[in-house]
């Protein structure tokens, strides 16, 4: 069985390509990232075709200056197209292609034409219904901004009707295509990994203070402003709040508009020290208003540290509800609130779920169930 993938970046593909390539499966990967970023997921240099002439440039120059909205979408759209339409003129005949959404329209038809079969890999939810969640969002606090391009929602809306298959991480995100239209049967709910050789613990949380994390873009879609309300409600003599990520404009706005008395802003971090602060904190919590899989639930749990979630997350997935933390609502500050508490207010509570993070997130064996599952869904689509 010989498998291509193809997307826009890292995101979880090479987690996947290095569990295809070590059972023999992965015979090319095709990324807009350069080798340079490249070799540290582990993939042989010579199953690597890297495009990167717009994409990295685009996304450091958006690091360093705010550009204008239209200009930076299509820019954003130009990489996807571009990307798209190099992939397919050089790709290898192959028995499937999995690409990341946005990625493969033209990429899938070419690969369909030769008989084999294309996979949209999806991590989110729905590309219409997360713009519609997260708009409802923006316009809740008083900004006009529109969550995702209309050619994107156009573009990954023809490759939903064009693949094979959709695989997509979580219930949620499986739930969400099928109130859009789409076919229960073209879709496979496959849950990620964590990459236990990066994430595990260091240290413990300190027994003098009560120590919350938020990892991951500080912004709108990931609900942080209700753990801001969920933190102020907490009652704690010694609190702390620490918000681990790139803060986004609109969030900056918010965040200079609230007391943010024990609640720290560390930004962009390492992975490394990431897993610090995941390994010194009591609780990590990703309120997200839409989001099919937060990658960071696992990470900490790999840290011994308990995860409280929006059931929007993919947290259900991959932790049970009382077990390893706790699920809530969307935007409910009040159910945040309480689960803090209960830990804060129980320490044996909070050492159980520690020790029952880290059982669960290894019984997983890292990405190793992926991969597992991902080559039987393969498998089976093939001989179809």
């Amino acid at each position: 069985m010989d498998v291509i993938q193809a997307l826009n970046g890292v995101f979880h593909h090479f987690e996947l390509a290095r569990e295809l390539e070590s059972r023999g499966y992965l015979k090319r990967i095709y990324s807009t990232f350069p080798w340079k970023r490249l070799k540290r997921e582990g993939v042989p240099q010579e199953l690597v075709r890297t495009f990167p002439w717009l994409h990295p440039p685009l996304l450091l120059l958006e690091r360093h200056y705010r550009l204008p909205k239209r200009v930076s979408r299509d820019l954003h759209f130009a990489s996807f197209q571009l990307f798209d339409a190099w992939v397919s003129r050089y790709i290898e005949d192959c028995h499937a292609l999995v690409a990341l959404s946005g990625s493969g329209l033209k990429t899938g038809a070419v690969i369909q034409s030769r008989g084999g079969k294309y996979i949209c890999d999806r991590g989110s939810s729905h590309i219409r219904y997360q713009n519609a969640i997260v708009n409802e969002e923006y316009a809740r606090w008083g900004f006009a901004i529109e969550a995702c391009d209309p050619r994107m929602i156009e573009r990954e809306e023809a490759e939903y009707a064009m693949a094979d298959a959709i695989t997509v991480p979580s219930e949620f995100s499986r739930r969400t295509f099928i109130e859009m239209g789409v076919s229960a049967q073209k879709l496979h709910r496959i849950p990620y990994g964590v990459r236990l050789e990066r994430f595990r613990r260091t240290s413990k949380p300190p027994r003098d203070s009560f120590e919350v994390l938020f990892a991951g873009t500080v912004s709108l879609r990931k609900g942080v402003p209700y753990l801001l309300e969920a933190f102020r409600l907490l009652n704690h003599p010694k609190k702390r709040l620490r918000l681990a990520g790139p803060v986004l404009p609109e969030m900056k706005v918010l965040l200079g508009r609230q007391d943010l008395t024990g609640i720290e802003v560390l930004g962009r971090m390492s992975q490394e020290r990431l897993a610090q602060c995941m390994s010194t904190s009591h609780v990590m919590v990703l309120p997200s208003i839409e989001e099919g899989f937060g990658l960071v639930q696992g990470q900490a749990l790999a840290c011994c540290c308990p995860v409280i979630s929006s059931y929007n997350t993919g947290g259900k997935d991959i932790f049970t509800d009382g077990v390893e933390g706790f699920l809530v609502p969307i935007r409910s500050a009040a159910a945040i609130a309480t689960r803090l508490q209960e830990l804060a207010d129980d320490a044996a509570l909070q050492e159980r779920m520690s020790e029952a993070a880290l059982r669960r997130v290894t019984s997983m064996g890292g990405w190793r169930d992926y991969g597992t599952q991902y080559v039987e869904f393969l498998s089976q689509l093939i001989l179809l």
